[in-house]
This record gives C-alpha cells, sequence and structure tokens, in this order.
C-alpha cells in the first residue's frame, strides 16, 4: 500500500476551484495490483482534474496513450491507443463507501484521496474484448470466416419442448 501513496491527491490545503494533478504510468503501476494484465509495456499518461467545492470533491479522470497487445488471429503484437475519461464524485461521511457507481465517500477525516484504484479501471475499461491488429489483411480474416463456425437463425429440426411452449402461452395470455 506505501507504493500506491505515490497517487495521493492531498486536497486539504487546496483552495476552492479547480486543479490539475499529472501521473505517468507504465508497467510498474500495474505491478502494484494483483492481477495479470492482457497488456504490456504501457505507456500512458494521467490527468486528473479536482475540482474543490466546500462539501465535496469532482474527480475528472483523463487516460491517454498506448499499450501492447496481442492479436487475437495472428498472435502478433502490435501498440494500441487508448483514451478513456471517467467522472467520480467524493463525498465526506462518517466510512469509506464506494457501492455506488459515481459516487464514492470517504471518512470527514480525510485529507487526501487515493486515484491509483480509478486510474486502473479507466485503463482496463480501454482495453478492447476482441484485440484485432490493423496489420490484418482482408485475406486473413476472409480466410477465418471462411472456417468459423456459422450459427442459423433457426436450428434445423429442432423441437420445442411442450413445457416451454405452455409457459409461453401463458405469458401470452396476459
Amino acid at each position: 500500500m506505501d507504493k500506491l501513496r505515490n497517487y495521493d491527491v492531498s486536497f486539504s490545503g487546496l483552495k476552492t476551484g479547480k486543479h490539475v494533478f499529472r501521473f505517468e504510468i507504465d508497467k510498474e503501476f500495474f505491478q502494484l495490483f494483483d492481477t495479470e494484465q492482457e497488456f504490456t509495456n504501457p505507456e500512458i499518461s494521467v490527468d486528473v482534474l479536482l475540482d474543490k467545492h466546500s462539501t465535496f470533491l469532482e474527480f475528472d479522470i483523463r487516460v491517454n496513450g498506448k499499450v501492447e497487445l496481442v492479436c487475437d488471429i495472428t498472435n502478433e503484437n502490435f501498440h494500441h491507443s487508448i483514451e478513456n475519461e471517467i467522472r467520480v464524485l467524493v463525498k465526506f461521511g462518517e466510512e469509506y463507501d464506494d457501492s455506488e457507481e459515481d459516487v464514492i465517500t470517504i471518512p470527514s477525516s480525510d485529507h487526501a484521496f487515493n486515484v491509483a484504484q480509478l486510474i486502473y479501471e479507466n485503463v482496463a475499461l480501454s482495453i478492447p474484448m476482441k484485440k484485432i491488429s490493423p496489420n490484418v489483411s482482408d485475406e486473413d480474416l476472409a480466410i477465418l470466416e471462411k472456417f468459423s463456425p456459422k450459427q442459423n437463425d433457426q436450428e434445423e429440426g429442432h423441437e420445442s419442448d411442450p413445457r416451454w411452449d405452455a409457459l409461453k402461452n401463458l405469458k401470452n395470455k396476459n
């Protein structure tokens, strides 16, 4: 946890208004978390915009950079640009609570807010599910499509289960 302190944004001495913090993220940052990454060689800059109000804080966290991914088709490495932004409202209360999606409650006695987890999530959300290199040729895609399993809209010879048909009839009567 001590290494994550580098990502604390201290707000106690700041005036009300907007403030900017900048972080440079590389593979060492992601090694602080106990999860395996789908990417390598991250080169990411993070801009944390803090809008301090008298009773709450607004964080706007923007990530911009590139990571190296492995293509799902060719198994070759390629660079992928990432750009993402999340907004979080931080309010003060009795204890830490992050059960709401865009609102985090921190104890009133805190003087800093750690943005490491939010940065991590922001980058993770920027990684596409399908990792296809821009160098994949149309010919490779055509071959892949040719040998991919086909899904029919309705399977031939499919007989319906009478129990489900009875339930569907009940639904249609209402």
